[in-house]
C-alpha cells in the first residue's frame, strides 16, 4: 500500500544481522537441550514457521553435520475461531515425510502471543502419531497469553500492549528479514482509508522515500 508508506511503522525490533545471529543460537540451544540431533525433527507452522524451521535445520547441519527433518504444518482446520475467519478458508498442505512417533519434535513459529495457534499445532501433531516430546521455538514472544503455553526456544522476548501487532518477515515468504513493532489502529488505518489520486500516492512515496524506510511489511497473523 503506497498511500501508507512510512506512516505506521513504530520500532524496529530486529534487522536482518540480528534475525540470523538468534537462529544460530536457537539452532545451538535446541541441539545442546535434546542432547543431540537424534530423533530431533523440525516442524514449521505455516506460513512464517516454515521459513524458521528451514533455516535452524540449515544451522544445525552447518555445526553438526546431520541433516534434521523438517516438516510443514497447515492448522487451518485445528483452529478454534475456525468459524471467525472465513467461510471458506484456504487449506494448504501439511508436509510430514517422517514418522511423529518417539520423535522429539520442535515446532517452529514466527510470533508467540495467545497460544491458541501452538494449541492447534499440537493437536495437529498428535493426529500423526505420539511424539516422545514437543516443544516449541518462536522468533518473538510478545506475551499476553491466553492459554498456559510457553516457548522452550525464543529468538526475542518483548512486552506488547493489545494496540499493538508484532510483524515478523522473512526473505522466504516476504522478500525481506525484518522484526517490527507496529501500532494496531494506525495499520487498520492503512488497510482501511478511501482511495487517494495517483497524485498524492506519488507525493506520500516521494516522503516516504526521503525518510529512507524500507518497504513496510505484511503485519503478521498473531497479532
Amino acid at each position: 500500500m503506497a498511500h501508507a508508506a512510512g506512516t505506521y511503522r513504530k520500532l524496529r525490533l530486529m534487522d536482518p544481522t540480528a534475525m540470523t545471529r538468534a537462529i544460530s543460537r536457537l539452532a545451538r540451544e535446541i541441539v545442546e537441550t535434546e542432547g543431540g540431533t537424534e530423533n530431533l525433527a523440525l516442524v514449521g507452522i505455516r506460513t512464517r514457521g516454515v521459513p524458521l524451521a528451514q533455516r535452524l535445520a540449515e544451522e544445525i547441519n552447518r555445526h553438526e553435520k546431520v541433516r534434521v527433518p523438517v516438516g510443514v504444518l497447515d492448522i487451518t482446520l485445528y483452529r478454534d475461531d475456525l468459524t471467525t475467519i472465513s467461510h471458506s478458508p484456504v487449506l494448504k498442505r501439511t508436509e510430514l515425510s517422517f514418522g511423529v512417533q518417539d520423535r522429539n519434535i520442535i515446532l517452529c513459529d514466527d510470533v508467540l502471543f495467545t497460544g491458541r495457534t501452538v494449541r492447534a499445532a499440537i493437536d495437529a501433531v498428535l493426529d500423526f502419531g505420539r511424539p516422545r516430546r514437543i516443544r516449541l521455538c518462536v522468533m518473538v514472544d510478545r506475551g499476553r497469553r491466553e492459554l498456559p503455553i510457553e516457548s522452550q526456544f525464543v529468538g526475542k522476548k518483548i512486552s506488547t500492549s493489545a494496540s499493538e501487532i508484532v510483524s515478523v518477515t522473512f526473505r522466504e515468504t516476504d522478500g525481506e528479514d525484518d522484526v517490527w513493532l507496529l501500532d494496531r489502529d494506525e495499520v487498520k488505518k492503512t488497510r482501511t482509508a478511501p482511495a487517494t489520486s495517483t497524485r498524492s500516492v506519488k507525493k506520500a512515496s516521494k516522503k516516504a522515500a526521503a525518510r529512507k524506510p524500507t518497504a513496510p511489511p505484511r503485519a503478521s497473523k498473531k497479532a
